[in-house]
C-alpha cells in the first residue's frame, strides 16, 4: 500500500501530496490520529485529507485507515494469517496448503444446492435464448471474471468480462430481460459494482453474485452464491477467497457444459469432420 501511495505521489494535487508525504513519513501515527489533527499537520483543510483517501480509491478515511494499520502492522500475517516469520519454504507450503484444503472443504459443506442450480439455470436460458452473459469483479476479482470469460467462451457462450467500475455501468445499462450478470467480489462493498448490479436489475437482467454472505452486493442481488471463509476483506491479500471464487466459476460451467449436452458437441464433431475431409482431398 505504501509503495502504490508511493507510485501515485507525483500525479496527485499539491495539497493531496502533503497528506500523502504524512502518511509515508510516518503511517502507523497517521493510522491512528483524527482527521482534525492530520489536516493540521499536513497544512490542508478536512476535506482534502477525504479526497486523497478517495483518489487513492478507498470509500473514506476509515477505509484508508484501517487497511493501512493492517499493512504496517501485520507483518506476514497481512500476506497469509497461517504463516509465522519465522516459518521455513517447508513449513508455508504445508500452512497454506493445509489451510486452503481446510477452506474448500468448509465450502463443499455450505453449498446450497437450490441456489446453484438457479444459477446455472438462469446461464442455461440465457445461451439458449441466445441473450448476453455479462461478468463483473474489480482487482483480484476482475481476474477471476476473466477466468469466467474465457471458460465461457471456450463453450461458444456470448459472453464478456469488465473489471472497470465505468464500464461496468455503461454494459448494465445496456442490458435487457433474458440477459445474465455474474458479480464476483471478495467484499461484497464495492461501490461501482453494486452500482452496476442494480442497473442490469432495474434493466430487467437476472443478476448473480458470488460473494460474502450478508453483504450489500448479496442483498442485490437476484441470485447470491455464498462465498464465505476466515479470510479478512480489508486486511489478508485475497487468496482463499480467489480459489473459492474459481472454484464456484468452475462448478457454474460445469454444469452449464454437461447442460449443453450434445448441442455443443454436434458442431465441434462437425468442424473435426469438415476439417479432415479437407485435408483428405486437398
Amino acid at each position: 500500500m505504501l509503495e502504490r501511495i508511493q507510485a501515485c505521489l507525483p500525479s496527485l494535487p499539491a495539497a493531496e501530496q502533503r497528506v500523502a508525504r504524512l502518511v509515508l513519513d510516518d503511517p502507523r501515527r497517521f493510522a491512528k490520529l483524527p482527521v482534525g489533527e492530520l489536516a493540521a499537520m499536513a497544512g490542508v483543510s478536512k476535506p482534502t485529507v477525504l479526497r486523497f483517501c478517495r483518489s487513492l480509491g478507498y470509500d473514506g478515511l476509515t477505509d484508508f485507515k484501517l487497511k493501512l494499520a493492517g499493512t504496517v502492522s501485520e507483518g506476514v500475517p497481512y500476506i497469509h494469517r497461517s504463516v509465522d516469520e519465522g516459518d521455513d519454504v517447508p513449513e508455508v507450503a504445508v500452512k497454506v496448503i493445509d489451510n486452503t484444503v481446510a477452506a474448500l472443504l468448509q465450502f463443499r459443506n455450505d453449498l446450497s444446492p437450490t441456489t446453484l442450480r438457479k444459477a446455472v439455470d438462469a446461464l442455461e436460458q440465457a445461451w439458449r435464448g441466445r441473450h448476453r452473459i455479462e461478468i463483473y469483479g474489480v482487482g483480484n476479482s476482475g481476474v477471476v471474471a476473466l477466468d469466467a470469460q474465457h471458460k465461457l467462451f471456450r463453450l461458444g457462450v456470448n459472453c464478456r468480462a469488465f473489471a472497470d467500475g465505468h464500464l461496468q455501468v455503461m454494459s448494465a445499462a445496456l442490458l435487457k430481460p433474458g440477459d445474465v450478470v455474474l458479480v464476483v467480489s471478495n467484499s461484497g462493498r464495492t461501490r461501482d459494482l453494486i452500482d452496476a448490479t442494480d442497473v442490469a436489475r432495474k434493466n430487467g437482467a437476472l443478476t448473480i453474485a458470488i460473494t460474502r454472505t450478508r453483504s450489500p452486493l448479496a442483498l442485490t442481488a437476484d441470485i447470491h452464491l455464498p462465498a464465505d471463509h476466515a479470510e479478512r476483506y480489508d486486511q489478508d491479500m485475497p487468496m482463499l477467497s480467489r480459489l473459492i471464487h474459481l472454484v464456484l466459476v468452475d462448478i457454474l460451467v460445469t454444469a452449464l457444459a454437461l447442460r449443453m449436452g450434445t448441442a455443443l458437441v454436434q458442431p465441434m464433431l462437425k468442424a473435426v469432420k469438415a476439417q479432415i475431409s479437407s485435408k483428405r482431398y486437398a
